[in-house]
């Protein structure tokens, strides 16, 4: 008992023998960054005027930029988790599970290229996860209305009969079969089971055959008939019309008779398609996931949600028990929004050439913000508080009573007098509903619902299902009906769930009609009128609908919590060519761009609301670092037109000069040396993210500020399409494929500039003779810090063979050549002459 009371997580601050001499540096940095620019700025390149003025407009941006991504690390910390304490406080002997229930949601679209086969390896681990099977309920979104998906997961649904008690009975790691299975390590080990060998060949032989089922219904799939897909009682699929069709709704597991092998009850299994209908705004997956948020809380309604991409499934089936340790923690548990997992990946090269693995996101970044407000939301692998969804604010600390005593006059202390009164008032019966929603009229946001609640006009003989026991409500304590409608919809039923904050439904509840009321939740006109996606769910408005999403609830003044375990909670598969990871970079920083020019913009919204400072600097980093495309694109340019013109952005250098260039470089030094000191980052790991910032930067980047400027300012919706070419068969063959796009001009063009530029530097200095050498050094220091940044986009462009698309090297030499030319022909250095051109005669005269 005295171990159930102690503390289920304990937070663990870096060394601060690590973390100080970083502090330190940081702001040694800054200092040296001031007269840094100081210099530059007093100092101008009078022969160099124009690129001058670039470079110090860049540099000061860079400045600004480093500021905003370094002073929110300010305060890193780790946590640690106690499950053994979890398990004794919530799963005591004799006594019901405590434990509280969790709805889980995987969202896919497409499966055709999200394939079938991973996505039931994700059901799969979900389905099989450490955790009592009567509170876990996965919710499965197609939002492209398949056939293949829904036969898919009636597959799954009874391979998971088997792999199920295989999985708990042996205590196997990771429970997604595919993943489990193609594990190169020794499987026997600390595996004492007699029957383990036997049973693990016959379920490897049963999930082979699975796969063929599964493959054959791919198959299928892709040859579509001319009057569309029939179910198997003779019905057409309501989904043939992927942009017309009714919502559908399918309970594979869960309801009565769907047992395992071992005649035990298996964790419940939902379909789900929303409605769609043309003219409709759907808002893609946002919309969906506030579709499941409706149907999960009329069908299960748990106080807790875990939001995973059907790529990411659960690697350590412990997993929600290390949230639970967080979110059920009596004090701290109430105020937090959601716990986020760092993504981890497979499938990734050793070497990871494009930082697919953005180790120094999850592992630098992630960490400061934990010790700030809490960590980003990245749109996979967190649990969230359902409470803070339906736009709640987190419930306020109560202040401690002041010590007063009843010889004081009434008076003398209002409280005194007035704690008597209320406490007569409170003191009379009341019901259980009514308390609810007195309780709830003082959390919800937004000033409208805490002025305009005194209206009493809730009408609760329109919610039928578990309200019976409830007729004797005082209409006095109850919030308009109209207000809840406008927030949450026209569902009595979705109403009365959103009002219990220990989840559950209503007792008496009759989950035969649930169905119905289900349906309706999810269909297309539902949120009209109403704050889904403004103020409650998923919020709408950007594509990086997970970055906004999270920072509503920071607004709200809601924490999150950073959980990092030894073994990782979730894997998934991230793009490993350069083409596919250049454009999953443009598609984050398009939404980050959509946010900038929206009126949820950090930079002026919510500073009424709780969140802070540095957590702020946190945010506007989020959403202004595509921004930094366009003065990276310039400095990297700008290597190239020093050495084929001659000119330096930069005055002779004196020893001052020399000792402030010196200095800047070693506190850049300094601080990325103590950063990977007390973060565990590899060098290599810091190495490739720092490329890859260029390579993105001057590509995907560059595009998304353009697009979203067009897309925001001119309603001008572009695309830059891929086109796919056959991978080869190998382990890493993804990793050489090689797929056209418009991405891959720009860094290409700067190569070559940068290269044409140090031929031409070099040549110059030999025909020029020794006192030409000096200055050049300095010019191809930065054309070489170019080349190198972008050595990794220079391999993935060749290839495995070598060879690149000759459209690619065409575009890149024609506008080199270009700029090249008409650099020379409007050289601004040369000086201009102004009258005639007077030329001498030749003759003494």
């Amino acid at each position: 008992m005295a171990e159930a009371r102690q503390p289920l997580w304990r937070k663990v601050p870096i060394s601060s023998s690590l973390i100080n001499p970083y502090r330190i540096v940081i702001v040694l940095r800054l200092f040296i960054l001031i007269f840094f620019l100081r210099f530059r700025i007093l100092t101008p390149a009078y022969d160099a005027f124009p690129l001058w003025l670039i470079s110090v407009i860049c540099e000061v941006w860079f400045a600004l930029s480093w500021i905003l991504d370094q002073f929110p690390k300010w305060f890193p910390i780790t946590r640690e988790t106690y499950l053994d304490r979890l398990s004794l406080r919530f799963e005591r002997e004799g006594e019901p599970n405590q434990l509280g229930s969790v709805d889980v949601f995987v969202s896919t679209v497409d499966p055709l290229k999200e394939p079938p086969i991973i996505t039931a390896n994700t059901v799969l681990s979900i389905l099989s996860v450490d955790y009592p099977v009567e509170k876990v309920s996965c919710y499965v979104s197609d939002d492209g209305a398949s056939m293949l998906l829904f036969d898919t997961l009636s597959e799954t649904a009874e391979f998971a009969r088997r792999w199920v008690p295989f999985c708990k009975k042996h205590n196997v790691e990771p429970r997604a079969p595919e993943f489990y299975f193609s594990e190169k390590i020794d499987y026997l080990k600390n595996k004492v089971h007699p029957s383990f060998v036997k049973e693990r060949r016959a379920m490897k032989r049963e999930y082979e055959e699975f796969k063929v089922r599964i493959n054959a219904l791919v198959a299928k799939a892709q040859k579509k008939p001319e009057e569309g897909w029939v179910m198997q009682d003779g019905t057409p699929w309501p989904g043939n019309n992927t942009r017309d069709h009714p919502g559908m709704i399918q309970v594979y597991l869960g309801s009565a008779g769907a047992l395992d092998v071992d005649g035990k009850e298996l964790p419940r299994l939902v379909y789900v398609s929303r409605e769609k209908r043309p003219g409709y705004q759907h808002h893609k997956k946002a919309g969906a996931m506030n579709a499941l948020v409706r149907v999960s809380a009329v069908l299960t309604n748990a106080p807790f949600i875990l939001n995973l991409d059907c790529d990411h499934y659960i690697n350590n089936s412990k997993a929600i028990r290390e949230a639970m340790c967080f979110l059920m923690d009596p004090q701290f548990g109430k105020k937090l929004c959601y716990v986020q997992f760092p993504q981890r990946f497979d499938g990734i090269d050793r070497h990871d050439r494009y930082a697919n693995r953005n180790v120094v996101f999850f592992d630098i970044n992630m960490l400061g913000l934990d010790g700030l407000q809490g960590p980003v939301y990245v749109g996979t692998g967190c649990v969230f508080n359902r409470q803070a969804l339906y736009g709640y604010d987190p419930p306020v600390s109560k202040k401690r009573p002041k010590m007063t005593c009843d010889c004081w006059p009434s008076w003398c202390c209002c409280c005194c007098g007035g704690s008597r009164k209320m406490s007569k008032k409170t003191g009379e019966k009341k019901s259980f509903l009514g308390g609810l929603l007195r309780s709830k009229k003082k959390k919800m946001m937004g000033k409208n619902y805490v002025r305009k609640g005194s209206v009493p006009i809730f009408n609760l003989e329109e919610i039928e299902e578990g309200l019976e026991g409830y007729d004797e409500l005082e209409k006095s304590s109850l919030m308009s009906q109209k207000n809840f409608e406008k927030r949450f919809g026209q569902s009595p039923v979705l109403i009365t769930s959103t009002l219990m904050e220990n989840g559950g439904l209503p007792e008496g509840t009759n989950t035969n009609s649930l169905i119905k009321e289900a349906i309706h939740v999810i269909s297309c006109g539902y949120e009209e009128k109403t704050e889904w996606g403004k103020e409650i769910g998923w919020i709408y408005g950007s594509v990086t609908e997970d970055i906004l999403t999270g920072f509503k609830m920071h607004c709200r003044g809601w924490k999150s919590v950073y959980c990092v375990p030894k073994r990782p909670a979730f894997k998934g598969s991230a793009p490993i060519n350069l083409s596919d990871r250049l454009h999953q970079v443009l598609r984050w920083a398009l939404g980050s761009v959509e946010i900038f020019l929206s009126r949820h913009c950090p930079l002026w919204y919510g500073y009424a609301g709780k969140l802070k400072w540095l957590e702020r600097l946190a945010y506007i980093n989020t959403i202004v670092y595509p921004f930094t495309s366009i003065p990276l694109l310039a400095y990297c340019t700008i290597p190239a037109v020093c050495l084929l013109t001659g000119k330096f952005i930069i005055p002779t250098l004196s020893n001052l000069t020399s000792v402030w260039f010196l200095a800047l470089f070693l506190s850049i030094i300094a601080t990325s040396v103590l950063e990977l000191r007390w973060s565990g980052v590899s060098i290599q790991d810091w190495w490739r993210n720092e490329q890859f910032w260029v390579i993105g930067g001057v590509s995907a980047h560059l595009f998304a500020v353009f697009q979203g400027l067009l897309k925001v300012l001119a309603g001008v919706d572009t695309n830059f399409t891929v086109t796919a070419k056959a991978a080869e068969d190998a382990e890493f063959g993804e990793l050489y494929l090689f797929k056209w796009t418009t991405l891959l001009i720009p860094p290409t063009t700067l190569i070559i500039l940068n290269m044409v530029g140090v031929v031409a530097g070099v040549s110059d200095a030999i025909n020029n003779g020794y006192g030409s050498w000096g200055p050049l050094f300095g010019k191809l220091f930065f054309a070489f810090w170019v080349i190198v940044h972008l050595y990794p986009f220079l391999k993935g462009l060749m290839g495995r063979q070598n060879r690149t698309p000759t459209i690619v090297v065409l575009w890149s030499i024609l506008l080199a050549s270009i700029f090249s030319l008409v650099w020379v022909r409007i050289d601004p250095f040369l000086p201009k002459q102004t009258g005639p051109v007077l030329k001498q005669c030749g003759v003494e005269c």
